[in-house]
């Protein structure tokens, strides 16, 4: 009964959400995993972290069908490579990779890799490369992996590609000075090229970014949802959505 419930709870926020209303790219923070092995009694943080590459495929089906067409998933900072234990996070190293060449395998999502990849391991950089060579000539959704992503990071590789490719013209340094503009520096983001997101969801409860798309972010709206990632309905992610379209967005206005 709950589930029949829930189906046409669905199909109801499905019906009241116009085309127009919807957010082009929605970005997620993947938050709860190992919150959720916790709650269950002997499971690993590895049950937890599999358990949310699951939700994932889940989420991009939801994604496609109501026309969504970039999506960035959080899936790993910086910070979680040096501060994780080495189990969890060989076992995390380890899905991540399994996820990304399960989407590339699919062929239904354009996959990019969005983070810092000097500090990836060689095995999940080459996974993750190999996923996004294999869908780079897709016309399909973009699906950006942020692993090994710091926000502070990817604005100040942002500057240092920027000097670089300044300082092979022979130009100033006064002329550099008068060349950087915010849009300049979008270009050289890990998401150069894309829309910023217009609505970023973080489950799980915490209601701060963390460093996620700092420099993106700044006209996103915001929403913070209970749910830990694994346990992360359709009608939660509808009810998202429906709070985007919801929101006047006046952009500073």
């Amino acid at each position: 009964m709950r589930n029949l419930l829930y189906r046409l709870y669905e199909g109801q926020l499905e019906r009241g959400l116009a085309s127009a209303d919807l957010p082009k790219h929605v970005a997620v923070m993947l938050d709860g995993n190992r919150r959720w092995a916790e709650r269950r009694q002997g499971a690993k943080a590895s049950a937890g972290h599999a358990a949310g590459a699951l939700k994932i495929f889940e989420f991009l089906e939801w994604c496609d069908e109501i026309g969504i067409k970039n999506t960035t998933l959080y899936m790993l900072s910086t910070d979680n490579l040096l501060k994780r234990s080495s189990d969890e996070l060989q076992d995390l190293l380890k899905i991540i990779g399994q996820v990304a060449s399960e989407l590339a395998k699919r062929k239904r999502w354009q996959v990019r890799l969005v983070g810092d990849r000097a500090v990836l391991p060689e095995a999940l950089r080459n996974s993750i490369e190999a996923a996004e060579n294999s869908t780079a000539a897709l016309d399909k959704p973009i699906v950006n992996l942020a692993v090994g992503y710091s926000g502070r990071t990817e604005i100040a590789d942002a500057v240092k590609s920027i000097i670089k490719q300044h300082s092979g013209s022979g130009k100033t340094i006064d002329e550099l000075t008068e060349s950087l503009t915010p849009e300049l520096i979008a270009e050289h983001l890990y998401t150069g090229g894309q829309a910023d997101p217009d609505l970023i969801i973080r489950t799980s409860g915490e209601q701060r970014l963390s460093g996620f798309l700092l420099w993106q972010s700044s006209n996103s709206e915001l929403y913070f949802e209970e749910a830990l990632w694994p346990d992360f309905r359709k009608v939660d992610f509808l009810r998202a959505i429906r709070a985007f379209a919801n929101r006047n967005r006046r952009f500073g206005a």
